[in-house]
């Protein structure tokens, strides 16, 4: 809190000349500093008015000055400046620095009929360009896959298997837990109404249809697009920021054989597999809960499973997986490469990334649904 003495004010006096107004105390950033000092300033600059013309203004009794306190003045006075005005020749200057670098905030601008037709256009614009550079990532990746079956020994098999560990094996833990929750949650849910007709045993069949055909694959394909491909963006994010990828340009090492292809075809590997794991965690569930809530015993649930659900679901489920890991490792990798040389662009392409992956997974799994509407039913 300043002292009394430094409070920046400003004191009216009537003289002979007319009303002055002696300007005194620090008016500087310390000074102004606090709620009640800035309020008690604020109020008595309303109280005095805007006319410049009605009152003498006397500087020479400021104890302090920087260009903080002349913003205040000079914005009081409309940015002009007074009539009468008494002032030493260092605060003059500090004024006058402060008018000629003040400017007027651009006004808002209004938007017309057209401002949403604008907005529309760029994001369809957008959109198109993000369309076709995974379009060209998918047929750099087919030309890829072309080079490794002509030239296998110089496939980047190390990275391949670093990538089917790291994405597959380390997210068995996660997606059995999820996928033996589900399991639960779906069972009891479904016994309380199955109970009131009667129908206990039809619980095989709907936990069994859901959870391989549907549920199984779109729900580790979503944790994956949450785990491994955020991972993937980052990864190649932060090459693009440490300048890995221009040294790599540099050395003519071909980044979609060495970077995109292993990631793909790791996830398309892995994909399927940790698929098969979920829904396997998620029958287990099921079975548990029907065991307890409807008396569905186990070796009923696995003895009428298979005549409950036709293999070609699971045939169905595991092209699913393939396509979803291939989507989500190329999708990781457009928003990695398109990665900005800063760290907000890695924040942002990372959150794009994730929130694609699962958009675009979710809108496949309904392609698959319509499609093979027909298959395994």
């Amino acid at each position: 809190m300043p002292m009394q003495d430094s409070i920046p004010r400003i004191d009216p006096q009537d003289t002979p000349d007319g009303r002055a107004l002696v300007v005194r105390g620090a008016w500087t950033a310390a000074g102004l500093t606090g709620q009640t000092v800035w309020d008690g300033l604020t109020a008595q600059l309303q109280s005095l008015g805007s006319d410049l013309s009605a009152s003498h203004w006397n500087l020479s009794q400021i104890d302090k000055l920087d260009y903080l306190g002349a913003q205040v003045l000079w914005q009081h006075w409309g940015r002009e400046w007074p009539k009468q005005l008494q002032i030493e020749p260092d605060q003059r200057a500090v004024l006058e620095t402060v008018a000629k670098f003040t400017v007027s905030p651009p006004r808002a601008r209004k938007p017309g009929w057209t401002e949403p037709l604008v907005i529309l256009g760029n994001r369809a614009l957008g959109l198109l360009d993000h369309a076709k550079g995974l379009l060209r990532l998918i047929g750099q990746l087919l030309l890829d896959i072309l080079r490794l079956i002509r030239r296998p020994h110089e496939g980047p098999w190390r990275d391949f298997s670093g990538h089917l560990y790291h994405i597959g094996a380390t997210a068995l833990p996660i997606t059995a837990l999820v996928g033996f929750l589900i399991g639960v949650v779906l069972a009891y849910l479904l016994s309380q109404q199955l109970r009131k007709f009667g129908a206990d045993t039809f619980i095989v069949d709907i936990l069994g249809i859901s959870l391989i055909r549907e549920l199984g694959p779109v729900l580790a394909a979503i944790l994956i697009a949450g785990r491994s491909g955020s991972a993937i963006t980052a990864q190649i994010g932060v090459m693009r920021v440490t300048e890995e990828l221009d040294a790599m340009r540099v050395m003519g090492i071909a980044r979609g054989f060495r970077l995109v292809m292993p990631r793909a075809l790791a996830l398309a590997v892995g994909m399927p597999l940790i698929s098969l794991w979920t829904t396997l965690a998620a029958l287990l569930g099921g079975m548990l809960a029907a065991d307890i809530s409807m008396d569905v015993t186990p070796s009923y649930f696995i003895h009428s499973l298979p005549a409950a659900v036709d293999v070609a679901n699971l045939t169905l489920a595991t092209a699913k997986s393939i396509v979803f890991g291939l989507l989500i490792a190329l999708v990781g990798c457009h928003y990695g490469l398109r990665v900005k040389p800063n760290t907000e662009s890695l924040g942002q392409g990372t959150t794009a990334s994730v929130v694609t992956s699962i958009t675009v997974v979710i809108l496949v799994d309904a392609l698959f649904a319509v499609l093979f509407k027909n298959v395994g039913i």
